[in-house]
């Protein structure tokens, strides 16, 4: 999968807009702060471009949001000169965090998550990031290893049989990170930002998960 020329000048307007420094500095903090992976992405493509997705691959699957093939991750560490580098060639590329690494997601809708953060903020749970997504979801940042147990947890919760909104995001799956947007719907941003007593040590899903998928289920 490879840029056409038309995505490639898409992205560079994009950048623009919303500033490079801005994003490295993000994608920085990221690597050199809270310890994570960071992988440039595709973007969403101009409206008037006939495609859905920079790559210009015309049947994409997820448009705006996976990696680029020909460019590498930005590693846990990695310098604001060494995030710099690796953006200018690349300019305006997605910000895309790979997931079961140092981190798994538990996804829900925003109303959802809105309301079990502050409930779960009320209990003194420890917790971990939060992004919310301009498509109406919540991101709750958990201990690695959460994807692939969520099954079991919620037999032994007794919500295994509950139509719930609630799934979980494991390794192979990558989440936008600030600054980057949306289909044009509007930028990702943090419910609840990383810190450095969170993004090392998310807490595990089981502390989250029983107030999670109550408050999906009596928003059904």
């Amino acid at each position: 999968m490879g840029f056409t020329i038309g995505g490639i000048r898409e992205m560079r307007s994009g950048s623009r807009r919303r500033g490079r420094t801005t994003e490295c500095t993000a994608v920085a903090e990221y690597t050199g702060l809270w310890g994570w992976d960071v992988v440039p992405g595709a973007v969403p493509a101009a409206r008037d471009s006939g495609r859905q997705c920079s790559c210009g691959e015309p049947d994409c699957a997820s448009p705006g949001a996976h990696p680029l093939a020909f460019s590498p991750e930005v590693s846990a560490g990695a310098t604001l000169d060494d995030v710099t580098k690796a953006w200018s060639e690349v300019p305006g590329a997605a910000v895309l965090l790979p997931v079961g690494r140092g981190f798994d997601i538990i996804d829900v809708a925003e109303p959802a998550g809105s309301r079990a953060l502050v409930r779960l903020e009320r209990m003194g749970l420890p917790l971990g990031p939060v992004l919310v997504t301009p498509t109406g979801r919540a991101h709750f940042f958990v201990a690695p290893g959460a994807a692939a147990e969520l099954p079991e947890l919620l037999y032994r919760m007794g919500w295994d049989d509950a139509d719930l909104d609630l799934h979980g995001l494991g390794p192979g799956a990558y989440v936008l990170a600030p600054p980057s947007e949306v289909a044009g719907l509007g930028p990702v941003r943090w419910l609840r930002p990383p810190s450095l007593d969170t993004a090392a040590e998310p807490p595990p899903a089981r502390l989250l998960l029983g107030t999670l998928a109550y408050i999906c289920h009596r928003l059904a």
